[in-house]
């Protein structure tokens, strides 16, 4: 779900709420309504957390002999460049941990958003783009 999807399902569950919650307050129980604007804020904040993250990825590719590394995480933006013959791919620790891609004093790390059993499947494609020509 796109930010701007996820503001429109916020608005309609905003007019919902407060629908039903001035419905109460006419009918007499007036506390429905302040539970309504409570939930309307906690659910507000949780939709906050969620589109704050909801574009982060990675993004791996080779322009001619550079392999560019983009990560993005909550607006963020961290890039590396490398020289293609001289990226060195492994994992940080372990089979399972995060891969490494270093070369030229820089290093950045990826794989977050694969599951961990298929990050040495990741490790080895990524080697061998860097192999072939």
């Amino acid at each position: 779900m796109t930010p701007a999807q996820l503001g429109w399902l916020y608005l309609s569950l905003c007019l919902v709420s407060l629908w039903i919650g001035v419905f109460f307050w006419i009918q007499g129980a007036t506390l429905v309504l302040a539970f309504a604007g409570l939930e309307i804020i906690v659910v507000g904040l949780a939709f906050l957390a969620y589109a704050r993250h909801a574009c982060d990825g990675e993004k791996i590719s080779l322009h001619g002999a550079r392999l560019v590394v983009e990560c993005e995480s909550a607006g963020r933006l961290e890039r590396a460049e490398f020289a293609r013959q001289w990226v060195r791919v492994e994992p940080k620790s372990g089979d399972h941990s995060l891969i490494e891609l270093s070369g030229q004093g820089r290093s950045i790390q990826v794989g977050r958003y694969v599951r961990p059993e298929l990050r040495q499947v990741l490790a080895r494609e990524i080697r061998k783009a860097l192999r072939s020509a």
